[in-house]
């Protein structure tokens, strides 16, 4: 498994994979040296990464390899469904993996998700709106959804 490091807006990112495709993307709660020889593996999601915090890059395109239940792999299945600049709750989740009872366990694989931001689980809020959750923290989480907001709120006053 290969490793590299990206420093971002939100701080520092540990990425792994290989040929297989992308396992991981984690944040780290300290900064680290950014990787400055990236494999040809992990190339392609640094620098889809970068265009993403940059703002010019709204879709993924990368073969991704993480490690799960079968359950776990349908939840992050049904996330990458969710467009940039949208959110869906955790009852719409269970409700298009077919079974509305599922909710608590579809959560769970949620909280799970080994590549954060790349399958957007940072999409995924309460049924009544609220920011729940976020195993990269709730102040990233609120970054990233604001960064996918096209419309910045402009001060009246």
């Amino acid at each position: 498994m290969e490793t590299a490091y990206l420093n971002t807006p939100i701080g520092s990112l540990e990425i792994k994979g290989n040929e297989d495709g992308l396992a991981s993307v984690h944040f780290l709660e300290t900064e680290v040296e950014i990787t400055s020889i990236i494999s040809e593996n992990l190339q392609p999601t640094i620098t889809q990464l970068q265009e993403y915090f940059e703002g010019t890059r709204t879709v993924f395109q990368l073969k991704l390899n993480p490690q799960g239940t079968d359950f776990q792999k349908k939840v992050w299945n049904k996330l990458e469904e969710i467009p940039f600049n949208k959110t869906v709750s955790y009852q719409e989740i269970a409700n298009r993996l077919g079974d509305p009872k599922v909710i608590r366990a579809a959560a769970s694989a949620n909280g799970k998700n080994p590549i954060a931001i790349i399958i957007p689980c940072h999409r995924v809020i309460g049924s009544d709106g609220s920011l729940t959750g976020y195993a990269g923290g709730l102040h990233r989480k609120k970054w990233l959804l604001a960064h996918e907001c096209p419309v910045k709120q402009q001060s009246l006053f």
